[in-house]
């Protein structure tokens, strides 16, 4: 066997992503309100950055502007405007150049804020914010102990407890739930039987909040509570809801005996085998839509997140013309700090103490860079959505176009993916209302005339057919595609069926009134 070593020389292109460039593209995929934290993240991970000070006059030479700052070039296309593609690995030094060129051209009069004895809204807003709600196990365990039963009814209601699930429902069954919880049902001799699981359970049911709570399917779940609507009617309850007794009782028959026909909408054959009327079975079917089949989820889910929007659009009378500005007044007004930059300069300066300001300068540079860049970016996409989607904004969903991220990268002379990092999670305030700037994007179909109709407006003009629809009467699938078809929308009957199931519609037979 022999060993050689040899030297070879090979020339080749190779195409990396600079850590900086990956850092501006996570900045321009961020919502407003994911962005606004990561700024708050580094205003107090790097001493180099703090928030800019505000005068009289406004903020001061590097602070940023209103909201509306920009607002009427975003149809530009001067050199101002850099673009995500123009981050590149093959310019290591770009950062110190960067903090270079502020150090030698920064002359701006700033100050750093210094506490004034103000006080502090992030502070307040804390010290006001709710407790958190315990889990559903915490808080059921806690209205359990308030509950006057017996000792062994206690531990085994509490067995039972430990093993609902998110929606408040007992799952398990009574030997799994032993077998589970033996250590909460230590010491109780004899061991419990059948009917003691039984006892048990119907206790947690009864003495529990909110009522359902510990059914075992959804049928029990709704009897507990027509069961406990009925029970606070009869005792004269001043909170109870307005509660017709005779709709309740009929409500309770049809969750007891036709559960099956109730949820596949079959309410005459429900009238011919129960005696009740058409009248009677809706009514308690009103009185059913007052029920929860999830009872403990208003317990333990939080409320949902308020959408921030990106941009707003507004409608220019005199000129007829959409323009938009970005609303990131949110957005804290950071800026390098003077003194740091001025620490990094100064030669007394220990080398080590500058190398760690020259990093965090850097570091900040480049944040406040690509925070700028984004909103460059996000400014000539939503002027070039507003040109190609005018229709939307004059006549409203219906009028939407099949629009390809392609065509808005290619006109801004960008790539396809900046395009799509730059809509993700972004929402727009417009005259129409509120909507996703990924919305604005689609494919679509061909009508009789030749012109393409976005899949969006396709989906709005099926929820309205079915919006106006007779509900005695609803329409199918097939009534739409002829609907459509004659409106000039060539269809197929399984695209519609696609685009109602996407909708959340159910089909013609279980939307049907009696």
């Amino acid at each position: 066997m022999r060993f050689e070593h040899s030297q070879q020389m090979k020339l080749g292109q190779q195409m990396k992503l600079a850590p900086r460039m990956i850092q501006s593209m996570e900045i321009l995929q961020m919502p407003l309100a994911e962005l606004r934290e990561r700024i708050e993240q580094e205003l107090e991970s790097n001493p180099t950055l703090e928030l800019a000070e505000f005068t009289a006059d406004g903020p001061t030479d590097r602070d940023a502007g209103s909201e509306r700052d920009g607002a009427l070039d975003i149809g530009s296309d001067g050199a101002d405007f850099g673009r995500l593609d123009e981050f590149t690995a093959s310019n290591p030094d770009a950062a110190e150049n960067s903090f270079d060129a502020r150090v030698r051209h920064d002359d701006g009069p700033r100050q750093r804020v210094r506490d004034r004895g103000e006080r502090d809204a992030k502070m307040d807003a804390m010290a006001q914010a709710p407790a958190r709600a315990g889990s559903l196990g915490e808080q059921m365990l806690a209205q359990w102990s308030l509950c006057e039963v017996s000792d062994r009814v206690r531990a085994m209601g509490g067995a039972i407890i430990n093993q609902l699930d998110e929606d408040g429902y007992l799952r398990a069954s009574f030997d799994e739930i032993a077998q589970r919880e033996s250590r909460v049902l230590r010491g109780l001799d004899p061991g419990p039987s059948e009917t003691d699981w039984e006892l048990a359970l119907q206790a947690v049911q009864l003495l529990l909040d909110p009522p359902g709570v510990a059914a075992r399917d959804a049928q029990e779940c709704l009897l507990i509570q027509i069961d406990s609507l009925a029970e606070r009617a009869a005792e004269g309850d001043e909170d109870a809801p307005m509660i017709d007794l005779l709709a309740l009782s009929a409500a309770r028959r049809l969750v007891s005996e036709f559960l099956d026909d109730l949820m596949k909408n079959r309410l005459p054959k429900i009238a011919a085998r129960s005696g009740l009327t058409l009248e009677e079975i809706n009514a308690g079917i009103e009185q059913l839509r007052r029920l929860s089949l999830a009872p403990a989820r208003g317990l333990t889910e939080s409320a949902p997140e308020a959408i921030i929007p990106d941009a707003t659009v507004e409608y220019d009378e005199e000129n007829d013309r959409y323009y938009a500005y970005l609303n990131d007044g949110r957005l804290p007004s950071v800026r390098l700090s003077t003194e740091y930059e001025s620490l990094a300069r100064d030669r007394s300066t220990n080398k080590r103490d500058k190398e760690f300001l020259r990093k965090n300068l850097s570091n900040a540079s480049w944040l406040i860079d690509a925070v700028e860049q984004r909103k460059r970016t996000l400014l000539r996409v939503i002027s070039a959505v507003i040109d190609e989607q005018r229709d939307f904004f004059d006549y409203g969903p219906e009028a939407l176009r099949p629009l390809p991220m392609k065509t808005i990268a290619d006109r801004l002379g960008i790539h396809v993916a900046t395009v799509s990092r730059a809509v993700s999670e972004k929402y727009l305030m417009t005259p129409r209302g509120i909507v996703p700037l990924r919305g604005f994007f689609s494919g679509g179909l061909a009508t009789d005339s030749g012109e393409d109709v976005s899949a969006n407006a396709v989906r709005a003009a099926i929820e309205e057919l079915i919006n106006t629809e007779d509900k005695s009467k609803p329409l199918s699938d097939e009534a739409m595609v002829k609907i459509l078809n004659d409106k000039g929308i060539d269809i197929a009957r399984r695209t519609v069926a696609k685009y109602r199931d996407q909708l959340g519609i159910p089909t013609a037979r279980m939307r049907k009134q009696f």
